[in-house]
């Protein structure tokens, strides 16, 4: 597969994340728009560092350059991961007490 494939696929899964974010009312569905959104990056990221690992590897054999991505995409994960924590943990106490996870509820509550 070329990097315009990997670019094409990015794109179309961040634009999904999107979507999702900006139409559904749902919390746990936004949540799960901005995880796809994550994604989105990390195939990007990695493809990008393939890439660059290909291109200098032919210029020197035993390079160690083009894993930069590759651990940028371990740091999304794990900031990802800290964020479903969190998240799901707000999202569970919003239910315990209004009984709904619709966040139209939740601008309602202000007034």
């Amino acid at each position: 597969m070329t990097i315009n494939h990997y670019i094409f696929l990015s794109v179309a899964l961040f634009c999904i994340g999107i979507v999702g974010v900006l139409t559904r009312r749902n919390a746990i569905v936004i949540f799960m728009s901005v995880e796809l959104m994550l994604n989105a990056v990390n195939i990007l990221l990695v493809a990008f560092s393939k890439m660059h690992y290909l291109a200098a590897k032919i210029i020197n054999p035993a390079t160690q350059a083009g894993i930069e991505g590759q651990l940028f995409v371990f740091f999304i994960m794990v900031v990802a991961a800290a964020e479903v924590s969190v998240g799901l943990a707000i999202i569970v106490m919003m239910y315990r007490n209004i009984h709904s996870v619709d966040v139209n509820f939740l601008n309602r509550l202000k007034h």
